[in-house]
């Protein structure tokens, strides 16, 4: 998935957090932007070094990790 390409994790950035292009800027901070009801656009004119497309990659981002399943491995 290309939009992945985008998201960075990095324990020195914002604990680790899954963050945009490595700026301190997250997943979880956009994905609450956009349930609190701001647009693409107001988050865009918020952080201006946003582009548009790391919004789409941090809703995709989102929904793979969504549809992830762990399971619990039991010692042998």
């Amino acid at each position: 998935m290309r939009e992945l390409d985008r998201i960075t994790l990095n324990p020195d950035v914002m604990g680790g957090k899954p963050c945009i292009r490595g700026l301190r800027v997250t997943v979880g901070t956009i994905l609450g932007l956009l349930a609190a009801g701001h647009s693409h656009q107001e988050i865009l004119d918020t952080y201006p070094y946003l582009e548009p497309e790391d919004i789409r990659a941090a809703l995709t981002y989102a929904t793979w990790r969504v549809e992830e399943r762990e399971v619990t491995l039991s010692a042998r």
